[in-house]
């Protein structure tokens, strides 16, 4: 059992020693910490441009609440509240709870579903190709058409040839589509 080694997380309370405590027992249980902040502001100051993670956090900080915290996070970031079932208001999106007292099972196991099922969620969208956009669709067209034009290749073979030597030298289509219309 334990992290997936490649989730960050982030243990947020406002007391350090409770941080101190979490971070320990995340540790030990394998996952990867990156950062015990105190107050919402040094969260944000930690994780604010992350494509993905997870912060552990209590309900409130001294600049602000949780629920405040979460809609200033990226929205790819998840939080695991760790509080008493009072203090949770509405159900806030991106938002985990777990009761307080805290069992260090049920931690363990909610910090692993949450961090599986981001790993799922970034290997679906590393599958996922990426969209050109208008310009580097035409840039790419111009190539193969003065492919096609000078070397009397058919549409697909221009295409073949650009993808071919994009993947040979390491570039991407674009850059290779630029090179190819740059000789010619």
């Amino acid at each position: 059992m334990g992290g997936d080694g490649l989730t960050n997380i982030v243990v947020a309370f406002s007391k350090l020693d409770d941080a101190k405590s979490i971070k320990t027992i995340l540790m030990r249980s394998g996952f990867q910490v990156v950062a015990v902040c105190t107050t919402a502001s040094q969260v944000l100051n930690t994780c604010g441009d992350w494509d993905f993670g997870i912060v552990v956090s209590g309900y409130r900080f001294v600049d602000m609440m949780y629920e405040e915290l979460r809609e200033c996070l990226p929205a790819a970031l998840e939080m695991l509240l760790v509080s008493s079932p009072a203090h949770w208001a509405e159900p806030v999106k991106g938002v985990v709870c777990l009761p307080m007292p805290l069992k260090v099972r049920d931690l363990v196991n909610t910090l692993e579903m949450m961090s599986q099922a981001q790993a799922r969620r970034r290997r679906k969208q590393k599958a996922q190709p990426r969209k050109r956009s208008e310009e580097d669709r035409l840039l790419i067209s111009k190539a193969k058409a003065l492919l096609m034009e000078r070397n009397h290749m058919t549409e697909s073979e221009a295409h073949r040839y650009i993808q071919k030597c994009s993947m040979d030298s390491g570039t991407n289509m674009v850059e290779t589509a630029q090179m190819v219309i740059s000789l010619m």
